[in-house]
């Protein structure tokens, strides 16, 4: 199931892809849940709602949501355009972690070893922007800023000391994140965190992707277009670090609650390692689409 998160009336909405056609989910539990299941879960109507739900509270509204997705025609109360609605970062992470050098090919455009040990750094929550919000930053801050197209994991129970075995059933779902970094910036200080934590640095969406959608995480083709040109062009297969490793190595000093979020690593062609190299500018737009997760558009600002 494709959830995205969307403003309606001045309210944050929930609402599942279904086509052309978004259904709100605080309607379809409240029309469609099974009645064994309505009273004992509470109605989800925003991601925190469903990340809170648990695995039963999630199948109630999986159910609710194949019902009404057959009724004829999606019309009536709670069912929307896929195209009239205004879309918002499908979550609100408690904590952005995410792994450095983590493809192979990335590794290979730098002239670099593969690293033997997971590298993670973290971008801050302020950074997140939604699909179609703008990139912006000014030019007094940084004059080399970069794209990186990352497949990101979404955390949907609480996490800690887990096993690499048991670490895919603590997934929620999975995005696409476009890692904007600035690289003078990043080079310069010696370290990742503040280059792409800047506000905006942090474009995800448009949808989360439940987890049972994705049959293997690790052999999805990634694709990041400026300006409708290819940049990037790899596949998940290229991952160092598999995204059951990652977790468990994360999970062992932090507890990783629902809605957190884990970006995997980006794979080669990044503006700075290209000749000539290629910064992002006012006017571009970037498009982040891994298979099954949609496409993440953004201007730049």
């Amino acid at each position: 199931m494709k959830l995205i998160r969307f403003l309606q009336d001045g309210r944050a909405r929930l609402g599942a892809v279904a086509g052309d056609y978004v259904i709100e989910t605080e309607e379809a539990m409240r029309r469609f849940a099974p009645s064994s299941r309505r009273d004992a879960h509470p109605v989800i109507s925003d991601m925190a709602d469903y990340l809170a739900a648990g695995e039963e509270g999630r199948a109630a509204l999986h159910e609710a949501v194949r019902q009404a997705s057959q009724r004829t025609g999606l019309d009536g109360n709670g069912v929307y355009p896929l195209g009239m609605i205004r879309p918002i970062p499908p979550v609100n992470p408690g904590k952005i972690i995410c792994a450095g050098l983590n493809y192979r090919d990335h590794c290979v455009e730098q002239n670099i070893p593969v690293p033997d040990r997971l590298i993670t750094f973290a971008k801050y929550p302020s950074a997140v922007v939604g699909p179609g919000e703008p990139i912006r930053w000014t030019p007094e801050a940084s004059s080399q800023v970069d794209y990186e197209a990352e497949l990101a994991v979404v955390i949907g129970r609480e996490t800690s000391r887990v096993s690499e075995d048991g670490a895919l059933a603590c997934v929620a779902g999975y995005l696409n994140l476009n890692d904007v970094s600035a690289r003078d910036v990043q080079f310069v200080e010696k370290q990742w965190t503040r280059a792409k934590s800047f506000d905006t640095f942090c474009p995800i969406g448009p949808y989360l992707v439940t987890r049972q959608e994705i049959a293997d995480p690790h052999n999805l083709a990634v694709e990041c277009r400026l300006n409708g040109k290819v940049m990037q062009r790899s596949n998940t297969c290229e991952l160092v670090f598999r995204i059951p490793f990652i977790i468990s190595f994360l999970s062992q000093s932090i507890t990783l609650v629902p809605g957190d979020i884990i970006s995997t690593g980006t794979p080669g062609g990044v503006g700075v390692f290209r000749e000539p190299k290629v910064f992002l500018k006012p006017g571009d737009v970037v498009e982040v689409e891994i298979e099954g997760l949609g496409c993440l558009r953004n201007p730049v600002a």
